[in-house]
């Protein structure tokens, strides 16, 4: 019986890198895949295009590829991933550079683009689906639009031999099930199996996740050597059926609670899971723990894709000043709250422009709020902290400066201030039918 393995490298841009490279070392794989693109990720590498048309490709896309392409090429094991976020080309051209210091002849890359749909959103008549609206209304401060490709273009590049795909914007789940269509020759309305494969991809999207990372609770759910964490990889069978592992030795633990926990994230409607290759069905899977280390899960299914694709659109939407100061000793959280009062007064008094403020103590109420706060004990320690959402980066600044200047004009004992203005990229959606939407191919080799 013939089975696929495909080992998960990556779960989001800044991932660590040393699971990925103990993947291509010991996990026997047929493929791996590098899931490292946000939403919001990908704006702000359209921002970092324009200023420079050479970027705007993942920032750790060069550091990934040094660890990991020569031992994958060696090994004959196919790179696919979204890397290529705002700029799937330069990322092309960037690894073939590498391939060839790294002396790999005739590696052959792929870029797959398309999901770049800034003109149709800006020259037709859509709707911001988060609040209806007109997208026009949005005026200059949309930066993009990127719509959701499904598997296909990953399955046509594989056909034509490709040893590395690098696409932007596409469904997470589809970074796997490009592969298994293509490897098992699934037909592309062959709901069942496009369903649970795509139960298989989004298992392995986020990587570490489903090993036991942000599943460890101490006391209620212990994971073992998480400082060492392994990757997960699945075994995935024609059928679509997998099973979850990970390289014998490495930390964490796969069980079907952590296959349970990562097969419910980000999942609105089991019974409706919207991807661009199929309405998947996640309501009768059944999760089976076989061995050590070792989940069964079968039962996925699905139903007709939708004739539209989501699109994200990036927008500025305004300007995050940020302060932050810390006292210690007796009377820690007085003198941090008089800080809080008296910038907030002193913000008043020059008539600082903001939408939006928050004045908190970190370690006392800035997560759950004073309410839910009020009978903590008294801490030894806090760290006040200003933000403040503004329109113009000019009133963003004054709110870092006013919290600087407590060193001085504050209560005793305050240090370690910090500060930082950036504008805000945010995120809506649109959605495109997907006959206005043509996936492109471009090839680069070693």
């Amino acid at each position: 019986m013939k089975i696929i393995r495909i080992g998960a490298g990556a779960g989001y841009s800044g991932d660590r890198i040393e699971p990925a490279v103990e993947l291509a070392e010991k996990g026997e794989l047929d493929y791996l895949i590098f899931e490292c693109l946000a939403e919001r990720t990908i704006a702000i590498g359209q921002q970092a295009r324009r200023a420079d048309p050479t970027k705007g490709y993942d920032p750790l896309l060069a550091e990934r590829m040094y660890a990991v392409l020569k031992l994958c090429a060696d090994k004959g094991i196919r790179i696919i991933t979204n890397m290529g976020a705002a700029n799937p080309l330069a990322g092309a051209a960037r690894i073939r550079d590498i391939a060839k210091e790294l002396g790999l002849p005739q590696l052959k890359i792929a870029a797959v683009g398309g999901d770049d749909v800034l003109d149709i959103l800006q020259s037709g008549d859509y709707r911001i689906e988060d609040n209806g609206l007109p997208v026009k209304s949005l005026g200059d401060k949309l930066i993009s639009a990127n719509a959701y490709l499904g598997a296909q273009p990953i399955v046509d590049a594989l056909k034509a031999g490709a040893d590395v795909v690098i696409t932007g914007r596409i469904a997470d789940p589809a970074l796997a099930l490009g592969p298994l269509i293509h490897e098992f020759g699934w037909a592309t309305d062959d709901w069942q199996r496009l369903g649970q494969g795509t139960v298989v991809g989004h298992l392995l999207e986020c990587a570490g996740q489903i090993t036991g990372g942000y599943f460890a609770d101490p006391g209620v759910k212990d994971v073992k050597d998480l400082a060492r964490l392994g990757f997960p990889i699945g075994e995935v069978s024609e059928d679509g059926s997998v099973v979850i592992t990970k390289v014998a030795g490495s930390g964490g633990q796969v069980t079907a609670a952590t296959c349970k926990e990562q097969l419910l994230y980000e999942i609105h409607d089991p019974r409706s899971y919207f991807t661009p290759d199929v309405i998947a069905d996640f309501s009768q899977i059944v999760i089976t723990e076989i061995g050590p280390d070792r989940v069964a899960v079968s039962g996925g299914s699905g139903r007709a894709r939708p004739d539209t694709l989501k699109t994200t659109l990036g927008y500025v939407d305004s300007y995050i000043g940020e302060g932050q100061i810390s006292y210690a000793g007796p009377g820690a959280q007085a003198r941090g709250q008089l800080a809080l009062d008296i910038v907030k007064e002193r913000l008043a008094i020059m008539g600082l422009q903001s939408d939006e403020m928050r004045y908190d103590l970190i370690g006392v109420n800035a997560i759950h709020g004073a309410q839910l706060s009020a009978a903590a004990g008294e801490p030894y320690e806090v760290r006040a902290r200003v933000a403040g959402r503004t329109a113009s980066m000019r009133e963003a600044v004054r709110i870092g400066n006013e919290v600087e200047t407590l060193y001085t004009c504050g209560p005793a004992g305050g240090g370690g201030a910090t500060k930082s203005a950036k504008e805000i990229i945010a995120v809506l959606s649109a959605l495109v039918p997907r006959d206005l939407i043509k996936p492109t191919i471009h090839f680069e080799e070693s």
